[in-house]
């Protein structure tokens, strides 16, 4: 039972539409007992968008958590049933209106390991071609082009501060130079 925990007993304390925190209680090696608050969400996925130009088309949404609009490649959330590779086209649809030629996965992300379950998978994808946004009601945002090179350094100097786009944006930018 080396570097495990056994999850002895699970309560639900709060259900809602994008997440479920449970108080687990589980068994450590030594044989003690910890409480465990687990964040459990359905994971997503995100899509680095890259035109012909070498630019990765990004979007400027308000997060309300920081009370701020900060700039992200586009990403949602994986609906019930749902394949990671289907969830990206609609995600890349709905906030940027693209489609693409070619769609390329890229790996995961697990961004906040100690108390959420989420796994985010990454894709890019070139080749893009241009119609119309198709936002959810509630979804509001700008779309910006950014140069690939800028985009590096904007991760580089804090810009970007957003841990799934900063990945993404390296992981892009590094497949993309051994090409």
């Amino acid at each position: 039972m080396h570097l495990e925990e056994k999850t002895i007993s699970s309560e639900t304390v709060y259900k809602g539409k994008i997440f479920t925190v449970t108080k687990d209680t589980a068994l450590l090696e030594n044989g003690k007992k910890v409480f465990r608050d687990v964040v459990h969400h359905s994971g997503g996925v995100t899509v680095i968008p890259i035109t012909d130009d070498n630019e990765i088309l990004m979007v400027r949404q308000f997060r309300y958590p920081h009370h701020t609009a900060m700039l992200e490649i586009p990403a949602g959330k994986l609906e019930p049933g749902e394949k990671h590779y289907d969830c990206g086209k609609r995600e890349l649809l709905e906030e940027t209106g693209c489609t693409c030629k070619v769609y390329e996965y890229i790996g995961e992300v697990i961004p906040t390991p100690a108390y959420d379950s989420e796994v985010i998978h990454m894709y890019m994808a070139s080749g893009l071609e241009f119609s119309e946004q198709s936002l959810d009601e509630d979804e509001f945002l700008d779309i910006e082009k950014v140069p690939m090179d800028k985009a590096v350094q904007m991760v580089m100097n804090g810009e970007i501060t957003d841990s799934k786009t900063q990945i993404g944006i390296l992981k892009a930018w590094y497949i993309i130079q051994k090409k």
